[in-house]
């Protein structure tokens, strides 16, 4: 688990963990990396320690108190973290596209669907009075044309 390449060591008086620069506008995701890899690097410091694979037998033969068990674990679950987020990212953003699609054919049809005049009425002889929108109790008949 590694983060965005570092400056030259940027350990105050070259001692403790390693400071991971947090990049401007993080997103969650690398926020969460940027914690997997301070835990990892806060429970084996030292660099050339290695363990093993999270689920394999060398990993089930560990002591639980161990830190490179936990951070065996942790690897794994920041491993499974980004192929999900791999997996789902196409996927997301096509949901995004699809809806802007959506709303822009929306619009489209908001604009269009209004662009006929108004029906203009006529009466006609031998059929009942037509009453007039937005006029409750006003008739048109054929002999008061308006």
């Amino acid at each position: 688990m590694t983060a965005r390449p570092m400056p030259e060591d940027p350990r105050p008086l070259r001692r403790g963990p390693r400071l991971r620069i947090v990049p401007n506008d993080p997103t969650a995701g690398e926020i969460t990396h940027l914690r997997a890899c301070a835990q990892a690097t806060a429970l084996l410091p030292d660099e050339d320690v290695t363990w093993p694979a999270y689920g394999s037998p060398a990993w089930l033969q560990l002591d639980p108190q161990d830190p490179r068990s936990l951070v065996a674990t942790l690897e794994a679950a920041e491993l499974h973290r980004m192929a999900e987020a791999r997996r789902y990212a196409d996927s997301h953003q096509q949901a995004i596209e699809v809806r802007r699609g959506a709303a822009a054919a929306k619009g489209a049809r908001r604009l269009t669907s209004r662009t006929r005049p108004p029906h203009q009425l006529t009466p006609t002889s031998g059929w009942p009075p037509i009453q007039i929108p937005g006029r409750p109790g006003e008739y048109l008949t054929l002999e008061n044309r308006a």
